[in-house]
């Protein structure tokens, strides 16, 4: 999952932006590649997930109509291959929709995770057994379909997305012939389906069904797997932009907030913006911005004496990474996640969106 320019927009509002990211732009041969933008704007998405539901609204209401969608993730399985619904999404879910609904533009949508909670209260993330068993037959990819237009429809949401992640290559095929089935029901019930994809996957060697969105991950260059560095960087999103256009039908690239702090020892943390910031202005040093990727990144050491180093984006970061998707032939963009996203962020996510043009 790691991977390793660009024809300025016309628009005004972008050359705004550009303005600002050009100061770290990637030189030399890099520059020398020009791709042909979409005539289209950019269009978001973001996601607001169970455990983070307060401030993600707060970010979603100050997004103020900049959204495409909005995606509800918050539905899981139990140990009988059902869906599972957390305390969480039971609180989240009336005010989420709430949200939404204050922009009757915006469509709802509920993402549902290949993480099984058993009995005993462990929990198994991204379970590909649990892939295989419901894939397996017709029968028993009927009856999760069932389960999930019953969730859906039950609480009013516009749209399913499916992020089903580790899937054995034996699978697929079942996989596919799951999500075309779930789209042609989806289809008579006046819903949507997008499918979420791994950066890893050999989308070449899939028989992915028409009709359905994909969204392609641009997001894991760096975190918890490996040393420190940004999520992405410009070659990474490049390179996903081309695979895309393997994938048939509408598709866009994930783009993920926040950073990592990672501590001396091999200890690896996630870190919203918001928290990220507030480590940066605790030291005397101005954080650094990293040419190839547009991310910030800086060093302290914490009150028991321990270095640390963090890398992470910006408003400026975020900005950047979605010109280089435009500029490659993507216009839609899926922002992971809302919730203490900095207000440097927000600001250039509803100054790109093509929602409110």
């Amino acid at each position: 999952m790691r991977y390793r320019t660009v024809k300025w927009a016309a628009t005004t509002v972008l050359v705004t932006m550009c303005a600002a990211v050009i100061i770290w732009w990637p030189q030399g041969k890099e520059k020398e590649r020009v791709l042909q933008p979409p005539q289209t704007g950019v269009r978001l998405s973001a996601w607001i997930t169970d455990w983070q539901w307060k401030t993600g609204i707060t970010d979603l209401k100050l997004l103020a109509g900049g959204l495409e969608e909005i995606h509800l993730f918050a539905v899981y399985f139990n140990q009988q291959d059902e869906l599972h619904i957390t305390p969480d999404y039971l609180e989240a879910l009336p005010k989420v929709m709430e949200a939404a609904r204050e922009d009757g533009q915006i469509r709802r949508v509920l993402t549902i995770v290949n993480d099984r909670f058993n009995t005993d209260g462990s929990t198994v993330q991204k379970d590909a057994d649990l892939v295989s068993r419901i894939v397996a037959t017709p029968e028993s990819r009927s009856r999760h379909i069932g389960d999930i237009v019953a969730e859906v429809t039950r609480h009013g949401f516009t749209g399913v997305e499916l992020d089903y992640e580790k899937v054995r290559k034996e699978d697929w095929d079942n996989l596919s012939a799951l999500y075309s089935e779930l789209y042609e029901r989806l289809r008579t019930e006046d819903l949507s389906l997008r499918i979420v994809l791994e950066p890893g996957v050999r989308v070449a060697s899939l028989d992915l069904p028409k009709g359905p969105d994909y969204v392609l991950m641009a997001y894991n260059l760096h975190g918890g797997h490996s040393g420190p560095g940004p999520k992405a960087d410009h070659a990474m999103i490049r390179e996903l932009a081309e695979k895309l256009q393997q994938i048939p039908g509408e598709h866009g690239l994930a783009l993920s907030l926040g950073g990592f702090d990672w501590a001396e020892g091999g200890k690896v943390t996630s870190l919203t913006e918001q928290r990220a910031i507030e480590l940066a202005n605790s030291i005397p040093d101005e954080p650094q911005r990293d040419p190839a990727s547009g991310a910030l990144y800086f060093e302290y050491t914490d009150d028991l004496g321990a270095d640390h180093t963090v890398w992470y984006a910006d408003g400026t970061t975020v900005a950047g990474w979605i010109e280089t998707a435009r500029a490659s032939g993507i216009a839609k963009i899926a922002i992971w996640r809302l919730g203490d996203v900095g207000e440097d962020t927000l600001q250039q996510l509803n100054e790109i969106s093509d929602t409110k043009k």
